[in-house]
This record gives structure tokens, C-alpha cells and sequence, in this order.
């Protein structure tokens, strides 16, 4: 069989039984973790289907490869190949330091409008943690991937254009709060109305279609009261506005309190849990950093902008055992466009060594079959990775944290979760 395109018609993504899916190998150990990932999949998909569906990958370039060959990281080529192919996956790519390209991943992002940066966290039995309780951490983010300060809008010190929008603020706005504005950077922090009710929206359709009891809004609106402050309040807005009696707001339970009393209030809210409504609530961000170690048990589904996203999946990640386990996906549910990846750097100090560990690319291949609709086959490969981590056999950087731990290579942990199917 061929291998054809994968389409999308009326908002749902048309996947063949032998769908084209590009990838980026990636730079460092990008090269071993794909071979892996590869491996493991194709096996997988095998024994899900019994010949009835398979991958045909395709190679594209990106990174430190492409920029020798080409004299660019990220080549056009490589861009097309993700538009008119839809669905893709890459390994770690390096930001090149002092000059090139800002961040390769956030092009690709900003280029293919990939709004939502999709990381799910959760514990796998048999892998040490620092928390007593880490099967407590269930979380699902959805962080803003496209405006922010990651939108890349900054002048540096001591230029003209950094002097002229000093100058401009100060003579125009008549802002008098930049402390030392002859030796400032400055940066533009975007925040939009559109920008803030996508994400929000596909937040809410992951909780109700999961069923799952909460999406919390996560933000430093406290502070910055119309980019993060407009992005609570546009996310309630939306809320309230398109899903009604299927969630209740925490703006209710207050509006309750505030005219009947608390005892009110918990009676709406137990009300709806009853009812088994979706709860949509908001932390801000400092205090949810705090209570994701307190009372993880309190949040499910997490909708934040990029900055806070960034932390905040990272902390959780290291609260079950580190982004070598994280997987990631970058995602526009509108166009059907997505970009899966390893959540983890380019790791130079081993290349070579048969350490690489290739969790994080292997679940986050995972995500990407269940968003082509085939979840049989991360079924397979998720328990075969756990019964693995419970028999105390990973690659070193997990081994060496177990009791009793067993370092396998790349090849040999690779194999193990083939046998293990």
C-alpha cells in the first residue's frame, strides 16, 4: 500500500491506513531517540492492526543538519512538508546561541499557528519522585503557544530602536516608570481577545470530551491587570458565553457568596460537582506553583498563557520524575495541523553513548496516534513502558534513581518495550 496524505474535511482529520507522517530527526541524541521511537511504533501499530495500517515516515530536514547543508535551520522545504502534511513529529532541536534563528521550535509554532501546546502529566509507577504521592499529579495543560513574550517583540539595549519606543512611551504615553531607560531592553507582551478564547475553548472541549472536573485558568493577572487580568476575564467570558449549564464558573459561587453568604456559595458549587458540571476556576500563578505541591488532587485540566505554561509543565514534569518522561504536542484543532516532540534538550554530553532516553519522544508519538484516532496503539505501548519501569529497568538517567535500578542502553530499553507489547 501507498502511503497518502492525511486531510481535513468539516473539521475532522481524514487519516488513511497508510498515512505520511514527516519528521525531524533532530540534533544530538535526536538521531537515536527517533530510531527508536520509529521502532517502537511501527511494532506497535503492527500489533493493533495486523498489517491493516502502518506509517510511512518521511525524513525532513531541521536544526544543526539542515543549517550545514542548506545555510538555514529551518529549511522551506521542511515547512511545506508540515502544511501540506498535516501531522508531524520531531526530536530536540538546538537554539542557536549569539545569532540565526531565535528558537527553531518557536518558529514552527508561529509559521503553522500551533496555538495550543498540549502536555499531559502523570505519574508512571515505578519511577522515583521527590513527592510522597506522585499518582496524586494528573494534569493535562493546555498552554498558549503563539503570543506572550514568546512572540519575539524586543529591542536590546542601547540601540536606536530600543531609544526611539523609550522615547515614545515617555514623550507619547507619558509612562515615567522604566527606572533606567538609557540602559533598558525593552519588550512587547501581547495578549489578544481571539488568542485567549481558542485556547480556553479547546481547553473545555478536552475536559468535557475526557470527562474530566475542572479547567483552571492560570495566570498573574494580580499584577499585569489587562494582558493576564484580560486573559482571566476573557476566558470566563467565553465560558459562560458558549458552554452554559454544562460548566459552573467560580464567578458564580462568588457572585452567590458575595449576595447569600459562603454556606450558599458551597451548596452551588457542591451542586453542580453533583451534577457532575465542569468546574472552571483560576489560580494565580505563584499560588498554583505553590498548591500543584500542596493539593495536586485539586486541578485537572490547566489553560495558561506561554511564559506560565513553560513553568508551570516543567515543574510538573519534575514532580513525577522530569522531562525525560514528558511527552509534548503542538497543535492547531482548526486546521488539523500538529507538531509532536521531545519536551527535553539536544543532551551533546551524551551522543553516542547509548544512554539517550527515549520516553519522551515514545508518549509523545502516543499523543499523536490518538490524535489520528488510533489510541490502540498507545495502549500497547504505555503499559509496556510502565511494566518496564516497574521491573526497575530503564535507561541510566531513570535507572540511577530507582532502588535496585538496572541501566539498559537505548537499544536494549528500545527492544524490551517491543518484547513487552
Amino acid at each position: 500500500m501507498l502511503g497518502e496524505k492525511i486531510t481535513i474535511q468539516d473539521g475532522k482529520l481524514r487519516v488513511p491506513d497508510v498515512p505520511i507522517i514527516p519528521f525531524i530527526e533532530g540534533d544530538g541524541i535526536g538521531k537515536e531517540i527517533t530510531a527508536a521511537m520509529q521502532r517502537v511504533m511501527d511494532a506497535a501499530v503492527e500489533k493493533a492492526y495486523g498489517g491493516r495500517r502502518r506509517v510511512q515516515w518521511m525524513t525532513v530536514a531541521a536544526g544543526e543538519e539542515a543549517f550545514r547543508r542548506d545555510g538555514t535551520y529551518l529549511p522551506e522545504a521542511t515547512m511545506d512538508a508540515f502544511r501540506d502534511y498535516l501531522v508531524g513529529i520531531k526530536g530536540p532541536l538546538c537554539t542557536p546561541v549569539g545569532g540565526g534563528i531565535r528558537s527553531i521550535n518557536v518558529a514552527l509554532r508561529q509559521q503553522l499557528d500551533l496555538y495550543v501546546c498540549l502536555r499531559p502529566v502523570r505519574c508512571f509507577r515505578g519511577i522515583s519522585s521527590p513527592l510522597v504521592h506522585p499518582e496524586w499529579v494528573d494534569m493535562v495543560v493546555f498552554r498558549e503557544n503563539t503570543e506572550d513574550i514568546y512572540a519575539g517583540i524586543e529591542w536590546e539595549q542601547g540601540t536606536p530602536e530600543a531609544q526611539k519606543v523609550i522615547s515614545f512611551l515617555e514623550a507619547e504615553m507619558h509612562v515615567s516608570k522604566i527606572r533606567f531607560p538609557a540602559s533598558s531592553s525593552i519588550g512587547i507582551k501581547p495578549v489578544s481577545v481571539e488568542g485567549t478564547e481558542r485556547l480556553v475553548r479547546a481547553a473545555i472541549d478536552y475536559a468535557l470530551a475526557h470527562g474530566l472536573p475542572s479547567v483552571t485558568l492560570v495566570h498573574k493577572g494580580n499584577i499585569m491587570k489587562f494582558t493576564e487580568g484580560g486573559f482571566r476575564r476573557w476566558g470566563y467570558a467565553l465560558a459562560e458565553r458558549e458552554y452554559g449549564d454544562r460548566i459552573f464558573s467560580m464567578l458564580s459561587y462568588d457572585a452567590v457568596r458575595a449576595e447569600k453568604g459562603k454556606a450558599a456559595a458551597e451548596d452551588a458549587l457542591a451542586a453542580a460537582r453533583a451534577a457532575k458540571k465542569l468546574i472552571v476556576q483560576d489560580c494565580i500563578a505563584d499560588a498554583f506553583l505553590q498548591n500543584t505541591l500542596l493539593r495536586p488532587r485539586s486541578y485537572s485540566v490547566i489553560a495558561t498563557l506561554n511564559l506560565n505554561g513553560d513553568y508551570v509543565s516543567d515543574q510538573l514534569a519534575a514532580m513525577v520524575g522530569g522531562i525525560g518522561i514528558a511527552p509534548g504536542a503542538n497543535l492547531n484543532y482548526q486546521t488539523g495541523h500538529a507538531i509532536f516532540e521531545a519536551t527535553h534538550g539536544t543532551a551533546p554530553d551524551i551522543v553516542g553513548e547509548h544512554k539517550a532516553n527515549p520516553s519522551s519522544l515514545l508518549l509523545s508519538a502516543v499523543l499523536l496516534f490518538d490524535y489520528l484516532g488510533w489510541p490502540e496503539v498507545g495502549a500497547r505501548v504505555v503499559p509496556a513502558m510502565e511494566r518496564l519501569f516497574l521491573s526497575g529497568r530503564a535507561t541510566a538517567d531513570l535507572a540511577s534513581q530507582m532502588p535496585e535500578g538496572v541501566s539498559l542502553t537505548t537499544e536494549e530499553f528500545t527492544e524490551a518495550i517491543i518484547q513487552g507489547l
